[in-house]
């Protein structure tokens, strides 16, 4: 019976967001040709190449290397394996979703277990710095150098909930650096591959649909973030935090054109950042969904990372500010 019941709740706001996109349907135009503008201009090009690059390192043993070289300051840190440097490093330069891709490639291939993958989920949300950078700060902040303050409010929040999380499933691996044993670990792995056309094939197509399904994502969201305003006709603030919650980049726009000090606006926009918004809670949960993988921990561990990255971006605007 409850089933039923949800089936005919979902079914009726389904019946109802049609008739509201045909109604509308000059704003969902808008919105998708927005969210399209945004996946061909920002996204494919920045998540592409780290896709693709990733996906051949893993498959050709990097991960073995990286890991073995920077396990002492993994283990020492955050307590974990350290293979799990090799998704927090290229997160760093790529942004979301792609560590929860990243995360999952190392739990298909087996060097990683769904309990490190779920720890590793947590403190690698980081957003695209060529967006931040670019986008963000030059575009809707006005200003290149709120990019330093609102990345490094990110960076240091996840580092610290790193630490937070260390006892979570510790991986307390004290052995010594061996190189050798790194060596003979990738030469395993290349061994048991396919040839490279296979590979790069198979690289390819998956980096594809995993694009698009972004891009599906981001449209879907930007629509419905589009009826909601139309809907309730909110406000400048109201409208700046709905488009937050449900897509960032909407929310990023929104938030630049308050009436508000700057100083404020990068606060705001360093949670934004790291809360993503429930399009990049989508893609995420959309990667791992098949998998021991726990979606909870990454959504609750967004809301700490809230708290963390506001706190640290008010300190940074008050020393700059001085």
């Amino acid at each position: 019976m409850k089933k039923l019941i949800n089936s005919l709740i979902i079914l009726v706001v389904v019946i109802f967001l049609m008739i509201e996109v045909i109604l509308n349907s000059s704003s969902v135009i808008d919105s998708a040709r927005f969210a399209f503008t945004i996946w061909k201009d920002n996204i494919f090009p920045s998540l592409f190449p780290f896709f693709v690059v990733a996906n051949l390192l893993i498959n050709y043993g990097f991960v073995e290397f990286i890991g073995e070289v920077l396990k002492p300051i993994m283990n020492k840190l955050f307590k974990i394996k350290g293979e799990a440097s090799f998704v927090f490093i290229l997160s760093m330069l790529s942004g979301f979703p792609s560590n929860a891709k990243y995360t999952y490639e190392l739990y298909n291939n087996k060097i990683i277990n769904d309990k490190e993958a779920t720890k590793l989920l947590t403190f690698t949300h980081f957003p695209n710095p060529l967006f931040v950078i670019g986008t963000v700060s030059l575009v809707f902040l006005g200003n290149k150098f709120y990019a330093l303050i609102i990345l490094s409010s990110i960076y240091i929040a996840n580092i610290i909930i790193g630490i937070i999380f260390r006892n979570y499933y510790p991986s307390n691996d004290n052995s010594k650096i061996n190189l050798k044993n790194a060596i003979k670990n990738m030469n395993k792995r290349y061994s048991s591959n396919s040839t490279f056309g296979i590979i790069l094939t198979k690289t390819l197509v998956d980096s594809i649909n995993m694009l698009l399904m972004i891009l599906g994502t981001i449209s879907l969201f930007l629509i419905l973030n589009k009826l909601i305003v139309n809907i309730f006709s909110l406000n400048d603030y109201f409208r700046a935090l709905t488009s937050s919650v449900l897509e960032m980049t909407g929310g990023l726009k929104y938030t630049s054109m308050l009436n508000i000090d700057d100083e404020v606006k990068v606060v705001f926009t360093t949670m934004i950042l790291a809360f993503g918004g429930l399009s990049i809670h989508t893609q995420v949960y959309s990667i791992i969904c098949e998998t021991k993988i726990k979606f909870s921990a990454y959504f609750l561990s967004r809301f700490l990372h809230v708290i963390i990255s506001s706190l640290i971006s008010i300190i940074l605007v008050f020393i700059f500010r001085i």
